[in-house]
């Protein structure tokens, strides 16, 4: 399965970019918001990095392959796409907006927001905050606070790691957003040879992070 992409954008079109990358096309889905990101500035020698959802069911059999420009974006996909009635294909025209500000007008209970939304709507905003409300907390602190703290460059093996244990330490044990973060950072930068998320959660608690 296809986790991560790099290579040049050859080719853009209203929703989708064809990225060449090791050699092959891959036509890849992105919302406007992600768009923005990933072409704004870009040249033809630039490249471009891309975290992917590859979606294939009995009602799309041909895959699909869905761009995010970070493993945030792409995590707060994955909780969206838990809402009944919204596919992955109706996400992705729906999130135009950063991810901060949809967490929180979930958090918030702002049905007209999420209702302005494409393809969205009264009704299924009302589904939204029933299905994630509690569950973005995280999602919105991380764009309160993402600008002032510092981040250690990770790479895409490591940042998956990251992502995953700084689930664990805030949805099971408590710690904040801001709190997780600081923790994983000081750990990787302890120990760089981290290679699994259990490495990472023993040097976190080992050095009384």
């Amino acid at each position: 399965m296809i986790g991560y992409l790099e290579g040049h954008i050859i080719h853009c079109e209203a929703d989708a970019v064809l990225l060449l990358a090791g050699g092959v096309g891959y036509e890849v889905l992105v919302n406007s918001f992600t768009m923005g990101r990933v072409t704004a500035g870009t040249g033809t020698d630039d490249v471009v990095s891309l975290y992917i959802y590859y979606h294939v069911s009995e009602r799309q059999p041909k895959p699909v392959l869905i761009g995010f420009s970070s493993l945030e974006d792409k995590a707060f996909f994955q909780l969206f796409i838990s809402v009944a009635a919204i596919g992955p294909m109706k996400a992705v025209k729906a999130l135009i907006r950063p991810v901060g500000e949809i967490a929180r007008a979930i958090e918030q209970k702002d049905v007209t927001f999420l209702g302005q939304l494409p393809g969205i709507g009264k009704r299924t905003a009302e589904k939204i905050i029933a299905t994630l409300h509690g569950k973005t907390m995280t999602f919105m602190e991380h764009a309160a606070d993402n600008a002032c703290d510092p981040v250690l460059p990770l790479t895409p093996d490591k940042q998956e790691i990251a992502l995953q244990v700084a689930g664990v330490l805030v949805e099971q044990l408590g710690h904040s957003s801001a709190s997780a973060r600081r923790m994983i950072q000081a750990a990787f930068e302890k120990h760089p040879e981290i290679h699994t998320p259990e490495n990472l959660l023993d040097a976190i608690y080992q050095e009384g992070l």
